[in-house]
């Protein structure tokens, strides 16, 4: 009996055994169905493994987002405590970003004065989240609840909405920072952009709908070159993609107040400082250096000139939120249809004083007793504006907006707290 290896191939390369031809035909066309099939599997196999590893990547990249858990009797509980208003008159308010620096400190002036306030943060990694969690211990210890989640998380947001019919919302979520815009441009877009219309999607829903104020930036004025900045000036030259996010939130904004009746405000912050802050702007990073013995980078403009910022104590800031919650007025979407125009407003939010970077660290030197390493360089391409100055007399007129902190008093404050939080003091005194 002749083996198949004999059946199929001759015995002398190349030639072929005539006699056997039936045979070896019958045989060859049996392995070529029995290869199709194999190669059919294969495809289907591969087209498998495929669709797992695409829908694997699908839920890795929105676990990236969407990690914290929610729901259940006793997370609603918390909720409503939390959201409870204890005095006459006030307000139940969601505040986004309430880990963060100036969510923190808003949330705590609610709740001092007696409003209801339910926090929301999804702790991401862009700066040490160690400090969002000492922040967000601060806030419970005064019995404010900060729910663990993202602005693109609908459910959640329409289950937040069902709990607690809030009066306002406090949007201060966001992806910050110019430089690091590029290095992750993607993260000013799914918060900055795709956060913010899913926030309104859940305020234009929701019954009854609230009021909101929001966090735009100082940023938008990009290349205006006109001083001081005014709310009336062009925003149509940013120089950044963060500050390109935020235009296109004003723009955002204005398009659900328009069509669906939502009371908008918008605050354009100028450059806010103070004790909790942000470990990436440039305070709170020249601080750490100078106590490390590090050099420091002060970046200059254009012809050697000291670049300059309108710097605004955190305490100042928080007026201003409070104050464009306070008057917001009310949204007019009620039974499917708009009522009738509703409260679009922006205003500056800023100290009016602008200062030079050199000078800012001579202040730090003072207060750390400590002479910096300067390393002066010229400004890079990444977006930085080389100055930045409020004019704040639409606030000051219609929200009562007057700020009151100098740079030298802000930065005895955030030293102190510095000092303390990373354990340099032991207590002392900063003089």
């Amino acid at each position: 009996m002749p083996s198949l290896e004999e059946e199929l191939f001759p015995s002398t390369p190349g030639k072929f055994k005539i006699d056997r031809a039936h045979s070896m035909n019958r045989q060859f066309h049996r392995c070529f169905a029995s290869t199709s099939t194999m190669f059919l599997w294969a495809l289907f196999l591969i087209a498998l493994t495929a669709s797992y590893l695409s829908f694997q990547s699908f839920v890795d990249s929105g676990s990236k987002y969407f990690t914290a858990s929610w729901g259940g009797l006793q997370w609603e509980k918390q909720v409503r405590v939390s959201s409870q208003i204890r005095r006459s008159g006030g307000m139940s308010v969601l505040v986004t970003g309430a880990a963060g620096f100036v969510g923190t400190h808003v949330s705590l002036a609610l709740k001092r004065r007696g409003d209801g306030v339910v926090g929301l943060d999804n702790f991401n990694n862009y700066y040490d989240p160690s400090l969002k969690k000492a922040r967000r211990a601060l806030l419970d210890s005064h019995g404010i609840f900060v729910v663990e989640g993202d602005i693109n998380d609908s459910r959640m947001l329409e289950k937040l909405f069902d709990i607690v019919a809030f009066t306002h919302v406090m949007h201060l979520a966001a992806q910050a920072g110019v430089r690091y815009a590029m290095e992750n441009p993607n993260s000013y877009v799914h918060s900055n952009i795709a956060g913010l219309v899913s926030l309104l999607e859940a305020c234009k829903s929701a019954n009854p709908q609230p009021s909101v104020v929001w966090a735009s930036s100082s940023s938008v004025y990009g290349l205006n070159e006109k001083v001081p900045f005014s709310e009336s000036d062009r925003t149509d030259q940013p120089a950044s993609l963060y500050a390109a996010t935020k235009k296109a939130g004003e723009e955002i904004t204005h398009t659900y107040n328009h069509i669906y009746g939502l009371s908008i405000t918008g605050l354009r912050f100028f450059t806010v400082y103070g004790p909790w802050g942000r470990p990436d702007m440039a305070y709170f990073s020249f601080t750490r250096n100078i106590l490390q013995g590090k050099p420091i980078k002060i970046y200059r403009g254009k012809n050697r000139v000291d670049l300059a910022r309108d710097f605004t104590y955190i305490d100042d800031i928080v007026k201003g939120c409070l104050g464009s919650l306070d008057t917001s007025g009310k949204s007019t979407w009620s039974g499917g249809k708009k009522r009738g125009a509703a409260p679009y407003r922006i205003f500056n939010l800023g100290n009016t004083s602008p200062v030079t970077v050199p000078t800012l660290v001579s202040i730090l030197e003072r207060y750390l007793k400590t002479k910096a390493k300067r390393n002066l360089v010229d400004m890079p391409g990444n977006g930085d504006v080389p100055f930045t100055h409020a004019n704040i007399s639409l606030a000051r007129s219609e929200l009562g907006y007057k700020p009151t902190t100098d740079l030298q008093t802000g930065l005895k404050k955030f030293v102190r707290w510095y000092l303390s939080y990373y354990g340099y003091n032991h207590g002392k005194p900063v003089n």
